[in-house]
């Protein structure tokens, strides 16, 4: 290994993580960040096992480091989202997946966690438009129709709850 390479310690990191070696791969994923304090994908690979190892505000630390690098990068609002969600920061969380999807607009997963934390909120009816949302980007998102479903439940729109749920039992049969 080159010590002075970064991308030789952030490979050997994602050849741990493979291993299940979570504190060797946090120890290159540092090394590489020490090289290169501007690895943004170290950041969010590391922040990724510290969320794993319930390291919650440590891994918001390091997605906030990779969005400072790279303000554009959607993943790292979305896995910052998920983080903040582990801490109950549901407001947070939607604020950084409403980013995601403005830089990704394709992100069918924002989509659908922000609507999931919209329903738990009571806000079913903004809940069904992300579901409607995510389901314009893939008509065969199994999990969006069955939250859809229960978002309509929650509404008392039964016979379109039946519908998606329907829809579900279809799609998973394939």
């Amino acid at each position: 290994i080159d010590p002075e390479d970064p991308d030789s310690y952030y490979n050997r990191a994602l050849a741990k993580e493979n291993l299940d070696d979570d504190s060797g791969a946090i120890a290159d994923y540092n090394k590489a960040i020490k090289i290169d304090p501007e690895y943004i994908n170290a950041y969010i690979n590391r922040g990724l096992l510290k969320h794993e190892k319930g390291d919650y505000s440590g891994a918001i630390s390091d997605y906030n480091k990779a969005i400072k690098i790279d303000p554009e990068e959607s993943l790292a609002y979305y896995n910052r989202a998920l983080a903040k969600e582990s801490l109950d920061d549901s407001s947070g969380a939607i604020a950084d997946y409403t980013k995601a999807i403005k830089i990704d607009p394709e992100d069918k997963e924002s989509y659908l966690n922000r609507g999931l934390l919209k329903d738990q909120k009571g806000d079913h009816s903004e809940a069904i438009a992300d579901y409607n949302k995510a389901l314009k980007i893939n008509p065969e998102y199994s999990l969006a129709y069955y939250n859809r479903a229960i978002a309509k439940e929650n509404l008392d729109d039964n016979s379109g709850a039946i519908a998606d749920y329907t829809k579900v039992i279809k799609i998973d049969r394939k």
